[in-house]
């Protein structure tokens, strides 16, 4: 499981992204950007960010330590935003939690460029996960420190809100050619392409269980009963490790740079 804080101030609204996040205080002093259980999206959202993050995390990717936020809807009564009021009254009880990254700026690719190797692996899992939101209209990149930092994958593992067959979806295409990091992964060797795919495909395999486990048991089943049993979180867990692991076998036809796929070069 996720580490847990418990919400103590709502500080203000992040009106960034659809989903109406918040920057909230919690009570070991953190501050964290909050994506809340009762927004459009759901769990399901919930669940992806958690998956893809902490999974980026393992295979190199800068991503904001992320925790549970147990959240009392009290603490938003005296926000005077009517849709923060009810945004929070829906989503009592666990929310996720982006550590806040004060004086990060957004990538923009032109006062700053990453090392094209940190590029590549974020460029990797996108293709991987299929998150559809890393273009320029939405890059979800931040830089910290002189470093880059991926957020905001809740728009990712598009097959959970349909549960293809599992071999339907290893072989689906992702189109990389409006990545936002396409400029600068674009730079290295297809050779030097080659064996990024081949190590973090190797990899994922044997950390996906760990990953699996952060995610709430409450999150899993609060998504629709596609499973059959929708009470049970093994069940939940084994249907996305059967689909995220037979998507890194094989020869991968989703990761490209140009018109074939790396593997097959």
């Amino acid at each position: 499981m996720l580490r847990t804080v418990r919400a103590t101030r709502y500080v203000t609204p992040l009106r960034e992204g659809g989903s109406l996040p918040g920057l909230v205080e919690a009570d070991d002093d953190g501050m964290y950007v909050v994506k809340f259980r009762g927004a459009g999206q759901g769990t399901a959202a919930l669940v992806a960010e958690v998956v893809v993050g902490e999974l980026g995390r393992r295979i190199g990717v800068r991503v904001p330590d992320l925790v549970g936020v147990d959240l009392d809807p009290v603490i938003g009564m005296r926000e005077p935003d009517q849709e923060v009021q009810e945004l929070l009254k829906t989503s009592e009880g666990l929310n996720l939690g982006l550590d806040f990254l004060p004086g990060s700026v957004g990538y923009d690719g032109v006062a700053w460029r990453p090392d094209p190797f940190d590029a590549a692996r974020v460029f990797w899992l996108d293709a991987y996960t299929a998150n559809i939101d890393r273009t320029w209209r939405n890059p979800n990149l931040l830089v910290w420190h002189r470093s880059l930092w991926a957020i905001d994958h809740g728009a990712a593992l598009v097959f959970q809100h349909a549960w293809p067959a599992p071999e339907v979806w290893a072989a689906r295409r992702y189109d990389l050619a409006e990545h936002v990091l396409l400029p600068v992964v674009s730079t290295l060797a297809d050779a030097d392409l080659a064996r990024i795919d081949a190590e973090l495909a190797a990899a994922v395999p044997d950390l996906l269980p760990g990953v699996l486990d952060l995610v709430p048991g409450a999150w899993l089943t609060g998504m629709n009963a596609a499973l059959g049993d929708p009470r049970d979180p093994a069940a939940w867990r084994a249907r996305y490790l059967e689909t995220l692991t037979a998507r890194a076998a094989r020869d991968r036809p989703w990761f490209t740079v140009g018109a074939a796929p790396l593997a097959g070069r």
